[in-house]
């Protein structure tokens, strides 16, 4: 079976090269510092991301979990979509940026030409940025699954905290290849301390459920507002019996 290439770079943004594509997700390539997010609060970017846009060469695709928080697209990320062929993100998003942006609505599908004379086809998923009814604060939010007859089938959660849209994800795709899953556990005041993405212990359900071959975690490092990183997801998956599936990608 043909591999996959994946490569984290810090925060959401990774690098997944199947079937001679090239897709980025969610660009953020901004310097660490506070980026404002409403007009009294802000979000802490801690480490640099660990690539330029000029280091990244062709790039066919962005995959955009949303548009609406700096830790998923900053400054230098949008200036960065004008340079690319095709920005698949929400239907909402999309009326936003405008230029190369086409909305998937859940369970929307695109066909994408591939090098090599196949194509491949990139699917909206749904995606719950929060607890039930969290859309009027955190907006909407789309991930990724990525098929083809001659390809491992590729996950990509964006900001999804609900296991039961996993679930859905696993009874029309699974089981996946590969799963890269938005983990950090971030929360937010203003919803209580609620959790925005997937916990440790969740990514580790999140695989079981996906029968994942392998996990790749994105969106645990780099900004303060994430409270648990690559130590938990390790004891997590760990607990789970579940270590040997789990590939940090950076």
């Amino acid at each position: 079976m043909t591999t996959t290439t994946i490569r984290v770079f810090g925060g959401p943004t990774a690098l997944i090269e199947l079937g001679g594509l090239r897709l980025l997700t969610d660009p953020t390539f901004d310097a660490p510092g506070e980026y404002p997010i409403g007009p009294d609060r802000a979000l802490t970017k801690t480490a640099p991301t660990a690539v330029t846009p000029a280091e990244l060469g062709r790039i066919d695709a962005v995959l955009l979990s949303h548009d609406e928080h700096p830790d998923n697209l900053d400054t230098a990320g949008r200036a960065y979509l004008a340079e690319v062929p095709l920005v698949l993100t929400t239907p909402g998003g999309a009326g936003r940026l405008g230029g190369a942006a086409r909305g998937l609505a859940p369970w929307e599908s695109v066909t994408l030409p591939r090098p090599d004379g196949g194509s491949l086809t990139v699917t909206g998923t749904p995606a719950q940025h929060g607890p039930e009814g969290c859309e009027p604060v955190t907006g909407e939010v789309v991930g990724f699954v990525l098929t083809a007859t001659d390809l491992p089938t590729v996950y990509v959660s964006g900001d999804n905290a609900s296991l039961a849209v996993v679930r859905e994800v696993a009874e029309r795709f699974g089981p996946v290849d590969t799963a890269v899953l938005f983990a950090g556990a971030a929360r937010t005041v203003l919803l209580d301390g609620a959790l925005l993405t997937l916990d440790s212990a969740q990514a580790a359900e999140a695989a079981a459920v996906l029968g994942a071959r392998q996990v790749v975690p994105a969106h645990f490092d780099s900004w303060g507002h994430f409270t648990e990183g690559r130590e938990q997801l390790t004891a997590a998956f760990a607990a789970a019996g579940l270590a040997d599936r789990l590939r940090f990608a950076s």
